[in-house]
C-alpha cells in the first residue's frame, strides 16, 4: 500500500498504515501532513544495538532418544535450541547414542569428550491407550551432574508439542528466561501479484509445523490478534467493501462481526484478562479508540482528541494503554489509562513511531521507526531509552514472544516479498520464521497449556 505525505511516496503496510489506508479510501482522509516532531521536548538518546550483545553459545548435545520417534523428537529439540541463538546443538545425526538406562545416568566423559557442555536426554514410551510419553532430563556435563527432568505424556499426533516442552525444560533452565518455544503464531499469508493479493489468516507452530488456514481468502483479512488463553483471534476483514473487526474462534472457526452495523473498525486488540477488546472506529472524519465487552455490548470511546488514534494495546496488569496518534501533526506513541484518562506523548526521537506493543513483561514497549527505512525498536514503558533492533529495508509490525525476549515482525524485501522474522531484545541478528508463502502481521500466541 502507498501513502502520499507531503509529495513524497512511502511504502508502508505496518498496522497504523493499513489503518490510515482504509480510513482514506472510506472517508477521504487521504491527505495527512507530517510536521517535525514537538521541540519543547528534548529527544532521549537512542542506542542501536543491531548486531551486539551475543552471549557465548553453550554446546549442547542432543542425541537420538531410545524409543519410537526418539530421533525425530530429538531433532525438534535440536532445532528449537538452535533457533533461540544460545545453543550450538550436537545431534542427533553424527554423535552417538546410549541405552535407556543411560538417560538419567550418563556417562559423562563420553560427552565431555564429545565436546559437550550439557546434554539433554530422555526416551520415548508408547502406552497401551495410544498416548505417547516423553521423559526429557537435562545435565551439565562439565560438572557431571544433573540439572532437571520433566515428562511428558500426549496423544500420539502431539508429538511435537512434547518435544516443544522438552526445549523449553532446556532453555528455561540455561537461560534464566521464561519458556517460549511451545506457542503458536497467526499470521498473514499472501499470495498473488501486488495488484491482487489474497490475504488468508492462517496458524502454524512456532517452528512452522502443524501449519493450516483459518480464513477462507475470499475477503481480505489482516491483524489477527490472539486471546490472552490462545482460544480466540480478533482481525479485520474486509465486508461490503469496509474494514470491519471480527472474532474468530480458533477450534470451530465460528466468527462474529465484533460491532454490529455499519461501523468502520480496526486494528482490534484483547485485554490481558480477555474480558474486553479494545479497536480504533473511524467515524465523520475522525478515528478513535473504544473498547468493548469482548462478548457484545455498546463501545465506549477512550479518545477524542483531532486526527486518527489507532494501533491501541494494552499493559500486562491492564490498567493503561499505548498507542499511536497523529495529533500532534506526525506519527507517534501515547499512554493512557485504561478509561482514557492520563494521554501523554512517550516517544520523542527522530521520525514517526507506529504500531506499538507492550512487552508482557510490562517493561518495554515495541514499535515500529519510519525515518527513512522502516524498523523494529523498543522503548521503556515510561517512554524514552529507545532502542533500534533490527537493520531492515521495511521491518515493521512487531508482536512479543510470551517471556518477553524476543519479538517477531514482517520483513519487506526491497525486491518484493514479505517475511516473517524474530529477534532478541538484548541483541543480536533476526533470524527467519518459516512459512509456505509471503507473511505479515504476525502475532505470537500465549504459552499452551
Amino acid at each position: 500500500m502507498m501513502l502520499k505525505t507531503s509529495g513524497n511516496r512511502h511504502c508502508e503496510r505496518s498496522e497504523a498504515i493499513q489503518s490510515r489506508k482504509w480510513i482514506a479510501s472510506s472517508l477521504a482522509l487521504l491527505a495527512m501532513t507530517i510536521t517535525p516532531a514537538s521541540a519543547q521536548e528534548p529527544p532521549p538518546v537512542e542506542v542501536d544495538i543491531v548486531g551486539g550483545g551475543i552471549k557465548q553459545a553453550i554446546t549442547i548435545a542432543v542425541p537420538a532418544m531410545p524409543g519410537a520417534m526418539g530421533r525425530e523428537i530429538a531433532q525438534v529439540i535440536a532445532s528449537d535450541l538452535r533457533s533461540t541463538g544460545l545453543f550450538t546443538p550436537l545431534g542427533p545425526g553424527g554423535i552417538g547414542t546410549y541405552p535407556q538406562d543411560q538417560a538419567a545416568a550418563p556417562a559423562f566423559g563420553e560427552w565431555r569428550a564429545a565436546g559437550a557442555s550439557a546434554l539433554v536426554s530422555g526416551y520415548v514410551d508408547q502406552r497401551g491407550d495410544g498416548r505417547l510419553t516423553l521423559a526429557c532430563y537435562l545435565h551439565d556435563v562439565t560438572a557431571g551432574r544433573a540439572l532437571g527432568n520433566q515428562g511428558y505424556t500426549v496423544v500420539a499426533s502431539d508429538w511435537r508439542r512434547a518435544a516443544h516442552k522438552c526445549a523449553d525444560l532446556v532453555y528455561s533452565r540455561l537461560s534464566g528466561q521464561g519458556a517460549f518455544l511451545d506457542t503458536r503464531v497467526v499470521y498473514v499469508a499472501e499470495t498473488g501479484p501486488k495488484t491482487n493479493r489474497v490475504k488468508r489468516i492462517a496458524i502454524m507452530d512456532s517452528d512452522g509445523s502443524n501449519h493450516r488456514y483459518l480464513t477462507a481468502g475470499k475477503a481480505v483479512a489482516t491483524m489477527p490478534r490472539f486471546s490472552p488463553r490462545g482460544d480466540r483471534l480478533v482481525y479485520t476483514g474486509m465486508l461490503a467493501r469496509k474494514p470491519r473487526v471480527f472474532v474468530l474462534d480458533i477450534a470451530s472457526g465460528r466468527e462474529r462481526l465484533l460491532v454490529p452495523g455499519g461501523a468502520i473498525t480496526f486494528a482490534p486488540r484483547f485485554s490481558p484478562d480477555g474480558r474486553r477488546i479494545v479497536f480504533s472506529w473511524a467515524n465523520n472524519g475522525n478515528t478513535d479508540i473504544y473498547v468493548v465487552d469482548a462478548d457484545g455490548g455498546t463501545p465506549q470511546r477512550l479518545t477524542s482528541a483531532p486526527g486518527a488514534d489507532t494501533s491501541p494495546s494494552y499493559s500486562p496488569d491492564g490498567r493503561r494503554i499505548v498507542f499511536e496518534s497523529d495529533r500532534g501533526g506526525t506519527q507517534q506513541l501515547y499512554v493512557m489509562d485504561a478509561d482514557g484518562s492520563g494521554q501523554r506523548r512517550i516517544s520523542f526521537g527522530g521520525g514517526r513511531y507506529a504500531s506499538p506493543v507492550w512487552s508482557p513483561r510490562g517493561d518495554l514497549i515495541a514499535f515500529t521507526r519510519i525515518a527513512g527505512s522502516f524498523n523494529i525498536g523498543v522503548m521503556s514503558a515510561a517512554g524514552g531509552n529507545a532502542r533500534i533492533l533490527t537493520d531492515g529495508w521495511q521491518d515493521e509490525g512487531p508482536s512479543w514472544a510470551p517471556n518477553g525476549q524476543f519479538v517477531m515482525f514482517n520483513r519487506i524485501a526491497r525486491g518484493g516479498g514479505s517475511s516473517l522474522y524474530a529477534v532478541p531484545v538484548d541483541g543480536g541478528p533476526a533470524r527467519r520464521m518459516p512459512t509456505p508463502q509471503d507473511g505479515s502481521d504476525p502475532s505470537w500466541s500465549p504459552l499452551q497449556s
